[in-house]
């Protein structure tokens, strides 16, 4: 979905990987779409804040302090904010079971659907063998990734000039690489694993902005993708449907939004 003025609530809306702190986030782009959707609950799938970036160098423009208190703002009016750690945001895991104002922190959650289904809620870190066991090797990643960001801002200002809408270099380099694509495969399969053993219906989490909604042998995997490179959630809707919601500016496409998930969760 484009940007639209139409607003929309939800039962539930999954967030993750904005990464505030950096100057790669979008937060302009976000702020446009929670002023246009809510919902009864709303669940921060880690990396919401960058502590890795943060911890090199301070930025923080007052675009991210806007995301904060928009955020906060939906939890005055009786939202329910979950925040559930990521890797860049790890210094929370700190303060599980803590309260910050109207924000709940948890290493995960189970969320349960319209229709009485059971989700695993987490960032995904967890079983990423590389964040896992060799934290050098992730932070080196990290670097090039951003040095990834640092052309794509360019390659996007190009763009816009020329007239043709947003189009991620990084992403789209991502999906090209054949390590990365099988990382990809491999890290739903996990998730997905991970969600039958403990005896749920489903995963929700972030961590590899790369969105979508998938079934793995009867386990239904959903990623919310990133506010970086795709700008994308995941919501559930009041009759318990699920579905990848791709934002832009308002009149703009994106050419990877026919490729992008608006699947009902069977």
């Amino acid at each position: 979905m484009a940007a639209t003025t139409e607003s929309r609530h939800f039962h539930a809306l999954f967030l993750s990987d904005i990464h505030l702190g950096t100057w790669g986030c979008r937060a302009e782009l976000l702020i446009d779409f929670l002023k246009y959707h809510d919902a009864e609950t709303i669940y921060l799938v880690g990396d919401i804040v960058d502590g890795w970036r943060l911890k090199r160098g301070w930025y923080w423009p007052q675009t991210h302090n806007d995301v904060v208190q928009k955020i906060l703002r939906k939890g005055r009016k009786g939202a329910r904010i979950v925040y559930v750690p990521g890797n860049h945001d790890e210094f929370l895991r700190d303060f599980l079971g803590t309260h910050f104002g109207v924000v709940e922190v948890a290493d995960h959650a189970i969320h349960e659907t319209i229709d009485g289904r059971r989700m695993l809620v987490i960032h995904g870190d967890q079983f990423d063998v590389v964040v896992r066991h060799a934290k050098w090797l992730a932070l080196l990643g990290d670097g090039a990734y951003n040095l990834a960001l640092a052309i794509n801002t360019v390659v996007d200002a190009v763009r816009r000039r020329l007239g043709f809408p947003y189009w991620s270099l990084s992403a789209w380099a991502k999906l090209k690489v054949k390590n990365a694509v099988n990382f990809i495969g491999d890290f739903e399969k996990t998730l997905a694993g991970e969600a039958r053993r403990i005896g749920v219906d489903g995963v929700i989490c972030g961590h590899i902005h790369h969105a979508t909604i998938a079934e793995h042998h009867g386990v239904t995997y959903m990623n919310t993708g990133d506010w970086v490179e795709s700008c994308t959630a995941v919501a559930e809707s009041h009759d318990g449907t699920f579905e990848v919601i791709t934002w832009r500016r308002l009149g703009e496409t994106s050419p990877s939004d026919t490729e992008d998930e608006a699947l009902a969760a069977a």
